[in-house]
């Protein structure tokens, strides 16, 4: 008679941790995220630090194993050099972006009366009433006060760079003892170290790859889309450009942005379709052009993201971090996908977050790769024949 009735029982026991199992992981979600958002100019300032340690770590390693003569450099002696050349290029790039904003929102103040006329004309072709309808709403956007507020969030750019500055000097302090501080955190399993140790180097070649690429292929973009504004004779080339270089570090909607700003940027100051059109067309071949055919080429088979992951991450870090947390999205986005692999019970992570379902296809990984079975195939046209050839051998 005891044995019915402990199933029912066993089962509502099983059924209410399950429950309580949930409600704590929602619970621990949504303070996670509060502490997020409440904490966005530490964390993202961290994260980017973290992504500048990352990149100038291997060639700190580099340069304390080279030889001038029988002089060795130290580590130490690199770490500082590292520092101080990162503190020079944040601090020139702030104040590169700085000029550039302020000279793109004093410029911007100028136009504010012409831009609603200018945009408005743009749907004349729609008829009278709605070329009125879009001019009055234009009319009620508070243009000055987004001026404003970007100009108050320009003003935090600088001390972000210097919080910057400060955790990076901390990173490579701290470098020295990272060896030691994973070992005994792993209790000295050895193995588990060298996983881990593994986990963390894919992460950092594949971040420090992507930003490589896209700072290269963002560079040559902006360069050639400042030629375009000089040659129709723009006020705002060079800081076209600049805008158009740091909005592409953004994935897939920066680029569109940057073309549909600088296109509105060319018709308040022309006035005139056709150089509009021939500047949108332009523009927009440069950046189709780099960012679906040279860019992906370039990466080639390095980060293996779902195209929709890219987008989900973007929304969602763009929610909690802002700005910052655009530009952030793909680089915490591989190194979720590559812990994610790396854990069995998340393993489902990575695989929706991945391109191709196979997130941990790099070489080194232990896992094959379908498309190098495929090239081994073609490289030796009778496999079956070769083995059996050796069994009657």
């Amino acid at each position: 008679m005891t044995e019915p009735l402990s199933k029912p029982a066993a089962s509502q026991g099983t059924q209410r941790h399950r429950i309580q199992t949930i409600a704590l992981v929602i619970i621990a979600g949504g303070v996670v995220l509060l502490l997020l958002v409440e904490a966005r100019f530490l964390l993202a300032s961290l994260a980017v630090a973290i992504i500048l340690f990352s990149l100038t770590s291997d060639a700190i390693d580099y340069l304390a194993r080279v030889r001038i003569g029988p002089v060795r450099i130290p580590t130490w002696l690199a770490s500082i050099v590292a520092v101080l050349l990162i503190s020079t290029g944040l601090f020139m790039m702030t104040s590169l972006i700085l000029s550039q904003l302020n000279t793109v929102l004093a410029t911007t103040l100028t136009y504010t009366e012409r831009a609603p006329a200018a945009v408005a004309s743009l749907f004349a072709w729609m008829g009278p009433e709605v070329e009125d309808a879009i001019l009055s709403a234009m009319r009620s956007v508070d243009v000055s006060g987004y001026l404003r507020t970007m100009a108050g969030q320009a003003g935090s750019l600088m001390q972000g760079t210097v919080l910057v500055i400060l955790f990076v000097g901390f990173l490579f302090a701290e470098k020295i003892w990272f060896d030691v501080k994973l070992t005994s955190l792993m209790g000295g399993d050895a193995p588990r170290v060298a996983r881990t140790r593994e986990i963390i180097g894919t992460i950092m070649h594949r971040v420090n790859y992507y930003l490589l690429v896209k700072t290269l292929v963002s560079a040559v973009t902006g360069a050639m889309v400042y030629g375009i504004c000089y040659a129709f004779g723009l006020e705002l080339a060079v800081a076209i450009g600049v805008l158009t270089f740091v909005l592409n570090y953004i994935p897939n909607v920066g680029s569109i942005v940057a073309t549909v700003l600088a296109t509105l940027v060319v018709y308040v100051q022309l006035g005139e379709p056709a150089p509009t059109v021939a500047f949108f067309l332009a523009a927009g071949t440069i950046q189709f052009v780099n960012g679906n055919i040279i860019d992906p080429w370039l990466m080639g088979r390095t980060l293996r993201l779902s195209t929709f992951g890219i987008i989900v991450s973007l929304a969602f870090w763009g929610a909690v971090w802002g700005i910052e947390g655009m530009f952030l999205s793909v680089p915490i986005m591989v190194a979720v996908m590559i812990v994610c692999s790396h854990v069995p019970g998340l393993r489902t992570v990575a695989v929706m977050l991945s391109r191709e379902g196979l997130p941990d296809t790099e070489a080194g990984s232990g896992v094959p790769d379908p498309s190098d079975k495929a090239s081994d195939a073609a490289s030796d046209p009778a496999p079956t024949q070769l083995s059996r050839r050796s069994r009657a051998g």
